[in-house]
């Protein structure tokens, strides 16, 4: 694994990304995907006080919330890249909610996923595309529309 850096922070080339909704996933090997919100995202919302994950065995839709945090400069839900099943959450998370703003790669995971198509990564960036596509996102400043 490598990684890219985005101002001052590495993201890992190896998981893949929703841009638009600063989301990462990491593949697992039973089919399944771990995901979080990427250090990016967390840096602009603030402190994290609140993860309120949706529930296990809960079905999920693209674009919809599977997750909602609250911030310091934010309260807003995390949003799906593609249809799928909670399978699990992080309870660490739920308890330390602060994980999210100092291991948003690690120990600040918030869902494992059960994605219900085969072409579920279609969409995400990965490897080389990272820096362009995170760098595109930050010039057209689209986070300062999102309300939630």
């Amino acid at each position: 694994m490598t990684v890219v850096k985005i101002q001052d922070t590495e993201f890992p080339d190896n998981l893949l990304y929703d841009v638009d909704n600063q989301i990462w996933y990491e593949p697992l090997p039973d089919g399944t995907a771990r995901a979080g919100f990427t250090p990016l995202a967390i840096s602009l919302a603030g402190d994290v006080l609140v993860f309120t994950p949706k529930r296990i065995g809960r079905d999920f839709e693209k674009a919809r919330s599977f997750a909602t945090i609250e911030c310091g400069k934010w309260i807003g839900s995390a949003r799906a890249a593609f249809d799928g099943i909670v399978v699990s959450h992080n309870e660490q998370l739920v308890r330390r909610p602060e994980l999210l703003n100092s291991d948003a790669f690690g120990q600040g995971w918030m869902l494992i996923v059960r994605p219900s198509r085969p072409d579920w990564q279609d969409g995400l960036v990965t490897g080389a595309g990272i820096e362009q596509a995170f760098s595109v996102w930050l010039q057209s400043e689209a986070y300062k529309d999102r309300s939630d």
